[in-house]
């Protein structure tokens, strides 16, 4: 494929991807130590802001298309291991970095530098959750919120089930993915009630899908205060913000705000509720009265990837420990993910303690990385192939859209042939993803460093760029 093919074909798939959002339509091994005599700087906590860019999904089309490894010949694996063992000398990156490529079809080693380090992944945590949630629960499955009976004729159970895109009754409607809606559930409810005759309720709500700590072991302080995160529950609305639109501030309370809004809404709808709202658990055999649902899964691990979603793959993750017979909690969660992975053959060099990536306690080694992309992009594994097309791609979409990634002189001609997920902590910056080569040939790459002293984000762009031109 010669490249300006090349260039036709994923600008093609970037404005598929636009199309998305309208209709609601995806060897040698040169390990080398770059390791520096120099003390290590531990990264402390600051996540990657949500990106200014819409959501950018390629939907079921583009999710089930399998990926190839093209008919070019791999790079010439000298050329590739200079220019990329010069760049991975670059001081910005601080004194510990992991670097593989892998072919992504035979998953032969085409580069690696300190590939079994285990590194702090940050964001980049994300595709292995992603991963745990296609392979456990399926692309299909969605997620319920739903109202049932009481103990008695006039109580109402509110019943969270763990879907944090819940749209609260301000939350403009987006067009891809679908959202559930607490309006909707509420003139449902309503509708049921009074065709049995009752017009005022005493409103309960249940949060018992999750349990545990709602805040992960290597969170900061600040992360809930800052807007990077809601306290994780299975009945929230907006993702716990109280303003839909603004990451901040997100409510201490999420479920008791999400009931106190869902009352408001039933008297809209004609159904009074009474003055005081108390958590209640549901009988397993309550009949439902109402029930709206999320969007399918793969969709779901669409928007987690593409906007570094940082609620929605904490409760994906608790979905998986639920299908995988764990807790859901946090280490119920980790303990689930590491169980699905290891069905898969991915799990040696992963070890993580919660599911987006803000826990400084992560470690997952760059050839672990690199292997889980080319796991999700098989052909044997078309379930999994949401995590490639959830992926931003270089300069469109995502948190690789927002104005600042591939904008240097070494890495804006491969605007758009990059496809990936980027991870940002303070003192850690980390880029992985899957890349066509200029003959054609489709490869996976993670490069993470977990010492930078200052901003290493322009040198995992040039990486990845070489690895796009190659």
């Amino acid at each position: 494929m010669v490249r300006h093919e090349r260039l036709v074909m994923l600008a093609t798939l970037a404005m598929l991807q636009v199309v998305t959002v309208v209709t609601g339509v995806y060897a040698m091994n040169n390990d080398l130590d770059l390791s520096a005599l120099s003390s290590p700087t531990e990264p402390t906590a600051s996540p990657e802001g949500d990106p200014p860019a819409p959501v950018v999904t390629a939907g079921p089309v583009l999710a089930q298309l399998p990926v190839r490894s093209g008919d070019g010949p791999l790079p010439t694996k000298g050329t590739l291991t200079r220019q990329l063992t010069d760049a991975l000398g670059d001081k910005a990156l601080g004194s510990r970095v992991g670097a593989v490529v892998l072919d992504a079809v035979t998953g032969e080693r085409i580069f690696a530098a300190n590939a079994d380090a285990g590194i702090v992944p940050a964001s980049t945590t994300k595709i292995a959750t992603c991963v745990a949630a296609l392979a456990s629960l399926g692309p299909d499955v969605r997620l319920s919120t739903r109202v049932v009976q009481g103990a008695t004729a006039g109580s109402i159970v509110l019943v969270g089930g763990g879907d944090p895109t819940l749209a609260g009754p301000s939350a403009k409607a987006k067009p891809y993915p679908a959202q559930a809606s607490l309006a909707t559930l509420a003139s449902r409810a309503a509708t049921a009630l009074k065709a049995r005759g009752v017009t005022k309720v005493t409103l309960s709500y249940d949060d018992s899908l999750f349990t545990g700590s709602p805040i992960a072991p290597g969170w900061k302080a600040g992360y809930i205060p800052d807007g990077e995160v809601a306290p994780v529950h299975a009945l929230a609305m907006d993702e716990g913000r109280q303003h839909p639109a603004h990451r901040q501030p997100r409510v201490s309370d999420p479920p008791k705000y999400a009931a106190a809004a869902f009352a408001k809404l039933l008297r809209r709808y004609g159904v009074a509720t009474a003055r005081t709202i108390r958590p209640a658990k549901a009988a397993p055999a309550a009949p439902e009265l109402g029930k709206v649902e999320s969007a399918p899964v793969y969709a779901l691990v669409e928007r987690t990837l593409t906007l570094s979603d940082n609620d929605l793959a904490e409760a994906l993750a608790r979905h998986v420990a639920i299908k995988e017979g764990r807790p859901a909690t946090f280490q119920g969660a980790t303990t689930a993910m590491t169980q699905v992975l290891q069905r898969l053959g991915v799990a040696k060099g992963v070890e993580v303690h919660d599911g987006s990536g803000l826990s400084i306690r992560n470690r997952i080694s760059a050839a672990a990385m690199a292997t889980l992309i080319s796991t999700a992009g098989s052909p044997t594994q078309p379930g999994l192939h949401a995590v490639a097309s959830g992926m931003p791609i270089a300069g469109f979409s995502g948190t690789l859209g927002n104005g600042r990634r591939f904008t240097g002189g070494d890495s804006k001609g491969q605007v758009g042939l990059v496809r990936a997920k980027t991870g940002t902590l303070n003192n850690v910056n980390t880029l992985a993803g899957l890349a066509t080569t200029k003959d054609g040939r489709l490869v996976t790459f993670a490069f993470m460093a977990d010492r930078v002293p200052a901003y290493a984000e322009p040198i995992l762009d040039r990486l990845a760029a070489i690895v796009a031109r190659s």
